[in-house]
This record gives C-alpha cells, structure tokens and sequence, in this order.
C-alpha cells in the first residue's frame, strides 16, 4: 500500500519542525518513526529532509507512505464485500451478520479481515488490516477500515475521543418504557467467564448508551441508540439492564423465535475524514432479518 500526502505550509506552521506539524495532523509516535525508515519518507520542497527539520511559510511538505508488507496472519480469501465507499485512505464496508471480524481459532479463513485481504491480494497490493470500530460476528452493518498506518492512526484516535458517532438499530420484545432515554452504567468481565460482560459499578469502566424507540409493532420495539463509549458487548449488555434485552441473543437472552442472532444493526456512522476533515455519513438499511421479526410479528 502506498500513499502520498502534501500539505502547504502556512504562517501558523512557520518554524515548527516536521514531527511536531505531523503530531498536530494526528500522526503518532509510531508513524513519525516508520517515516524514517521509508527512502524519501519526508521531502520538504521535493527534497528529502529530517523530522527536526523546520518548516516555513511556503514550504511543500510531502509524505510518502509505503507498507510492503501484508497482515501476516490473515490469509486472503475470496469472500464477498460490500463496499459502501472507498478512497486512498479509508474504506467503509457493511458487514452481514455471521462474519466474525478476525479470523480465530478453528475460523482461520471466514472473517473480514480474510475478505478485506483477498480483496487487495487481487489487486496485488500489500495491505494491513486495521478495523476501527469493530462489531461482534453476529451484528450486521457499518464499519471502518483504515488503509494506512496514518489514517489508521487518526481514526483510533478519534474513536477514543468519541468523534466518530455510531448509530445503531435494535429490536427488543415489548414495549420500552420509557420510550427513550440514557443508559450509565459500568461495564466489566463477568467473573469466571472470558467473554461475557456484565454490570460492574465496583470496578467496571465508564459506559453510556443513548436510546431512542423508533416503532412498536405487535409485541417488539425497535430501538435507535447511539454510544458515547464503544466497551465489548455494551448495547447487549445495557438493554439487558433495562429490562429489554436484545432478541436473538445467545448469550444474554436466547429468545430464537423469530431471528437466529442478536438483532442489532450498526446502521450510521458520522465523522470527519481523517486526512481531509471533510465531513462524511454513511448510511446501511436494516438487513432483511431484523425487518421480517417486525412483519412477523403483524401476523
């Protein structure tokens, strides 16, 4: 994979060293150092310069990244993918319900990761794989893919100041009350378990998770909700707190009867692109499971 980045230098930069301007882009430590080691990594005015190199008004700073080597433990596969948008530096794919995120023990070769990989070993393109707000394997919907080591940096970093908005879809059985509100509760592992979560107001970390009731039909609502905080499996678990836990849960409530997994769809994204602050949405419609529990329900 291999990217250039150009950015004019302006008075408000006159003076500051390249690694402090790229500090101030969102490029971390991390990346600073790769750029070092990448011939003609950083070229000020088309020549080739150094991180402690002072930049003027005027000056054309150009990045070159280059990654040559693929994720070593995702092997490719040819699996499909819908791309909702893709650049240079990001993609944004909507993932069905099913597919896990990495490839794991005894699914080595079913994952994204492996469809993300195959779809640029086609290319013949080495590619790193960085997914940066994941969902559990049986979630459907948006997520988003880095391309590089700098836009893959941004955009962690942005989920951890909570500026990418993530908006999801849920059906619950039964009439929420009341119909919208705010969920504050700490979230931490259940004890003597590796992968359930539970309420934790001892020692858990921070969770909060605003919902909203969008419809109500013969028995099930369907629920908006948007997160402050990303913790593993914590719309799962705050519905459950609720007293409205997700249907099709096989963890938390496995009420199979009208759909296999839990209904939850990851359905809006906003946030700003991390190399161009242009700001971005994407929308993906509710998958066809989760609407034939609500017809079903009419019947």
């Amino acid at each position: 994979m291999e990217r250039t980045l150009t950015y004019a230098i302006d008075g408000a930069d006159a003076a500051s060293p390249v690694a402090q301007f790229l500090k101030k882009k969102g490029y971390s430590s991390a990346n600073i150092t790769a750029l070092k080691k990448i011939p003609d990594g950083v070229l000020i005015n088309d020549k080739p310069a150094y991180m402690i190199h002072p930049l003027f008004a005027g000056d054309t700073l150009t990045i070159h990244i280059v990654e040559s080597v693929s994720s070593e433990k995702i092997p490719p596969t040819d699996l499909p993918l819908d791309i909702m948008y893709e650049d240079e530096d990001l993609m944004v794919i909507n993932k069905p319900a099913g597919l896990p995120i990495h490839p794991s023990m005894g699914n080595y070769t079913h994952s994204l990761g492996n469809a993300v990989a195959g779809y640029f070993a086609r290319q013949d393109c080495p590619f790193v794989f960085r997914c940066i707000n994941r969902l559990d394997h049986n979630t459907s919907g948006l997520t988003i893919i880095a391309k590089h080591m700098v836009s893959g940096s941004i955009l962690s970093t942005m989920v951890k100041r909570r500026l990418i908005r993530r908006e999801y879809l849920a059906i619950v059985r039964g009439r929420v009350t009341p119909p919208c509100g705010t969920i504050t509760a700490p979230l931490g592992r259940k004890p003597g378990s590796l992968i359930e979560r539970t309420i934790d107001f001892e020692n858990g970390e921070s969770a909060v998770t605003h919902y909203e009731t969008l419809d109500y039909q013969n028995g099930h609502s369907l629920l908006k909700l948007y997160l402050e905080t990303g913790r593993t499996h914590q719309i799962r678990i705050h519905l459950k707190y609720l007293g409205f836990p997700l249907i099709g849960d096989s963890l938390y409530n496995p009420d199979m009867e009208y759909i296999n997994r839990q209904a939850l769809h990851s359905a809006r994204l906003t946030f700003a692109h991390p190399i161009t602050g242009e700001g971005m949405a994407f929308c993906a419609p509710m998958p066809a499971d989760m609407r034939r529990v609500l017809e079903a329900t009419e019947r």
